[in-house]
């Protein structure tokens, strides 16, 4: 569940994002009240099975069972800030109406690896933006210079704007220097099977510079100002 408003005393409309749907809008009769069965299936970051009933483009739950709950978000704020901005994410980027599979995927996963492995959550934020990228049709080309197909690994430069990587002998001057280590984490991400997406480190210091370029990339790419990265930079 990743968004929730109130209506009336004891109802919500529940923004689910779900893997045969992708992001639809439910209400949640009495999910307010300390009564209700459904308050933790139907809390923020939990992940539960739902049956719903449509009446024309109505949605209303019928029945909701929590299969997990990210209770450990709220034990650390940079690891809220973090999931919250997860969320905006699904919101804007993920699919209505349609399959939303490797998504939601990642998403959980992200949610997983941060929370309950105590994963670095900026390496975690950085692996989210730039597959969720690759997932949405912004996937950038790194596999090799745009302009001579060189893959020279060692002097690569990197172009937001466009998504391409350059060489030294290419490049024009406004592009990101991006280490073997950076670049290859990217790649890692990028290309990956999900079954092996996290399964990688790197120093603190490429850590941070590859949080740069994904948070940069994926702005400029969907030209979009995501609020909830202005209280995770409040915070971090």
């Amino acid at each position: 569940m990743i968004g929730q408003s109130s209506i009336g005393d004891n109802d919500r409309l529940l923004t689910l994002f779900t893997k045969d749907f992708g992001i639809i809008r439910a209400f949640a009769v009495g999910a307010k009240s300390v009564k209700s069965k459904r308050g933790g299936a139907t809390s923020l970051l939990s992940y539960s099975n739902f049956i719903i009933d449509k009446k024309r483009d109505t949605y209303k739950i019928i029945e909701a069972a929590a299969n997990k709950i990210f209770f450990g978000a709220g034990s650390d704020v940079v690891v809220l800030s973090v999931a919250q901005y997860f969320c905006e994410l699904c919101t804007y980027l993920g699919p209505q109406d349609d399959t939303a599979d490797e998504f939601l995927r990642v998403i959980l996963n992200s949610l997983y690896f941060m929370i309950d492995k105590r994963k670095n959550p900026v390496l975690i934020k950085a692996i989210t933006e730039l597959r969720i990228c690759a997932i949405s049709g912004y996937a950038p080309s790194i596999n090799e210079c745009a302009v001579c197909g060189s893959n020279d690994t060692e002097n690569m430069y990197f172009m937001p704007d466009n998504g391409i990587i350059l060489c030294r002998n290419c490049k024009k001057g406004k592009e990101i220097f991006l280490n073997k280590t950076i670049l290859d984490a990217m790649r890692h991400i990028v290309y990956s099977d999900i079954k092996n997406l996290y399964f990688f480190d790197i120093p603190e210091k490429d850590i941070l510079a590859l949080e740069k370029i994904t948070e940069k990339y994926i702005v400029i790419q969907t030209e979009h100002r995501f609020s909830t990265l202005d209280f995770y930079h409040s915070v971090k």
